[in-house]
């Protein structure tokens, strides 16, 4: 596994349990607002099936104790390969031609060989909780940085680096909403999942999505 993968994972894994510990843990009052309008497109991948089986496991230990936080739906687990348009409120899909971005993206495709991602561990942010994806290969990389190319140097709208620059390979499964009841309870279960395997997924297929 990748040493700087896993010292980017540690470090944000322990300043964030440290601002949990403090009560300085950061709230998403949007997750249940009907007034978010925000919506983009996105190249992402899923785990397989396995590993969302035990991803859930973990889910269902941590929501017996804290049930008002929000645990992501196996249908929504997800690695996002590249966010292509960012979230904002005025993006409607009628703006772009699909197909042009998808053309794009097989070109991307054509020479990479599959993805296989090694689930192991768990890290964290100030807002959420997540699951440590470890790439076995240079194949990731070298599709976001042919996209980044690819799309930056095209005329299609695209917003690729411009908050940031991708580069772990992590599930978010858990994003805190309510303040919290049972914190020692809860940081407990992180600290025994710290190491846990999920499991390993063979990525067969990439899907470009309207997200919001």
């Amino acid at each position: 596994m990748s040493t700087e993968l896993i010292n980017i994972y540690n470090k944000l894994y322990n300043d964030s349990i440290q601002k949990i510990k403090s009560d300085q843990y950061e709230m998403d009052d949007q997750i249940d607002s009907s007034l978010d309008k925000r919506s983009g497109i996105t190249l992402l991948i899923r785990p397989d099936e396995q590993a969302r089986h035990r991803i859930l496991k973990f889910l269902a230990a941590l929501q017996a104790i804290e049930p008002e936080q929000y645990y992501y739906p196996s249908s929504d687990m997800h690695i996002t390969v590249m966010p292509i348009i960012a979230c904002y409120e005025e993006f409607d899909l009628n703006q772009i031609v699909v197909q042009d971005y998808i053309d794009l993206i097989q070109k991307c495709l054509s020479s990479q060989k599959n993805i296989t991602i090694k689930f192991k561990g768990i890290t964290a942010s100030p807002s959420c909780i997540m699951i440590q994806g470890f790439p076995q290969q240079q194949v990731l990389d070298e599709l976001r940085n042919d996209m980044r190319t690819v799309f930056k140097a095209s005329p299609l709208q695209q917003s690729i680096d411009k908050r940031y620059s991708l580069q772990t390979a992590h599930i978010t499964v858990v994003r805190f909403r309510k303040p919290f009841t049972a914190k020692e309870e809860f940081l407990k279960i992180l600290h025994n999942f710290k190491d846990y395997d999920f499991g390993e997924t063979t990525i067969n297929e990439l899907e470009l999505v309207y997200n919001d």
